[in-house]
């Protein structure tokens, strides 16, 4: 069955990539590819994996003429989950930058969500003679407050407690809860798609980065490490000149009306921001409209001419 979903129907379940595994820094990194070109890559957050992005990459390949890739961040999908690493931002950063190298990408178009979108972004903003532009949608390139959180300020504060080892590695609270919770369209995950997102965490040791990851979230300057890092993304981003695109949603989850303010602060910085409307949507976007995304990012690259020329339709397994 093709990964690209039948009209009037939700996302497709399927993942019909081959795998790929890179060893970077002595892990195992997996990642999925279609087309060939210059790369557009896709980054996830948590708790996802390049599953994330099966019924957007293959057709986002075939009409632009790009090679569409998506990895596996360390501890997440199929790539290695070393029980005792300190999963840092740092460690995850090395890991993109040490990817894109090894696997030798060049002229990318990054498309980031959740944490992909500081991890990619401080790649290109430290790399920008290999980046042709930037897609985000659901991200964030800032230090956050509580207030941000909104009616999820509880519960984010527990995955910061020591009750945060319960409730995503014992429980899997992020995967069983959070996840479909952050889709608008109930509807659309299945049994089927959330079998595919739990199997990647069947343990408790499994589960570490879910845990870690909320930990990570740069909040009011803690912790020092993450806010840090943040801060030394922010200083980089007016050498930014590759257009960037932010997807929107209404309401959103990350960016909402009482949050907006910081793509105000964002467009200061990066004068060539596009702001494009998704429609109806949560947090993870490519659950509730898949198509929509492959919409706004196919106009994006043409507009700007960012395409691959002439698709070859031998390199590609048929989506249509």
């Amino acid at each position: 069955m093709d990964s690209e979903k039948k009209s009037g129907a939700g996302p497709s379940a399927d993942f019909p990539f081959k795998g790929r595994f890179v060893s970077i820094g002595g892990y195992r990194i997996h990642y999925v590819e279609e087309g060939r070109g210059e790369p557009v890559l896709f980054i996830h957050g948590n708790p996802t994996s390049s599953y994330l992005w099966r019924n957007i990459l293959p057709r986002v390949a075939r009409d632009t003429g790009r090679r569409g890739m998506a990895l596996d961040l360390l501890g997440f999908g199929k790539s290695d989950k070393p029980d005792e690493v300190n999963y840092s931002l740092r460690l995850h950063y090395d890991i993109v930058e040490a990817f894109i190298e090894k696997i030798g990408l060049s002229n990318l178009i990054l498309v980031l969500h959740d944490w992909g979108g500081p991890l990619g972004f401080r790649y290109a903003v430290q790399h920008p003679e290999n980046v042709r532009g930037v897609v985000l949608m659901e991200t964030f390139l800032w230090d956050m407050a509580w207030q941000d959180f909104g009616k999820f300020q509880p519960v984010f504060k527990l995955f910061r407690s020591p009750l945060g080892y319960f409730m995503n590695q014992v429980m899997n609270f992020f995967v069983d809860i959070v996840l479909p919770g952050g889709v608008a369209r109930k509807e659309n995950m299945t049994k089927e798609i959330m079998r595919r997102y739990r199997e990647p965490f069947p343990t408790i040791g499994s589960r570490r980065a879910i845990k870690v990851f909320p930990q990570l979230i740069p909040i009011a300057g803690e912790p020092e490490e993450s806010s840090g890092f943040i801060e030394e993304l922010e200083q980089m981003l007016p050498g930014a000149k590759f257009p960037v695109m932010w997807i929107k949603a209404a309401p959103g989850v990350l960016i909402t009306d009482n949050t907006e303010y910081h793509l105000t602060a964002l467009k200061a910085r990066l004068a060539q921001l596009e702001v494009k409307d998704f429609g109806p949507g949560l947090h993870y976007l490519q659950e509730d409209d898949p198509d929509k995304i492959v919409e706004l990012l196919v106009e994006w690259i043409r507009a700007h001419k960012l395409t691959g020329g002439e698709v070859d339709l031998r390199s590609l397994r048929k989506v249509a």
